[in-house]
């Protein structure tokens, strides 16, 4: 997935967190007191960093009608495209989806 969105020189760190320290990434950067499924990082224009919350995605998964597993794959699929330049949208929605049918998510 990372390949094809970001292409292989892209160097990527993934991390899963805990919903504490969810909370302090998303206060301390967006400004906003909640706990976040993925925050993405970009470092610099090769590097980046992905945040994922599993507990929400556990959550969440339910309410799209997919397993946690997949769901998770999902939320780093919507974590690449904020790195690769992507806002919440309709352009950024339709590729979510054509990603998630490539990879069966």
């Amino acid at each position: 997935m990372k390949e094809t969105v970001l292409g292989k020189k892209y160097d990527l760190s993934l991390v899963f967190i805990g919903e504490t320290r969810s909370r302090t990434l998303t206060t301390q950067y967006r400004k906003k007191d909640k706990v976040s499924n993925v925050l993405s990082f970009p470092i610099d224009a090769q590097t980046g960093e992905i945040f994922i919350t599993p507990e929400v995605a556990r959550r969440e998964a339910a309410l799209f009608g997919k397993t946690p597993q997949k769901h998770i794959g999902f939320l780093f699929i919507h974590g690449l495209l904020h790195l690769k330049g992507y806002h919440h949208g309709s352009r950024m929605e339709n590729k979510e989806k054509a990603l998630s049918r490539r990879f069966c998510l």
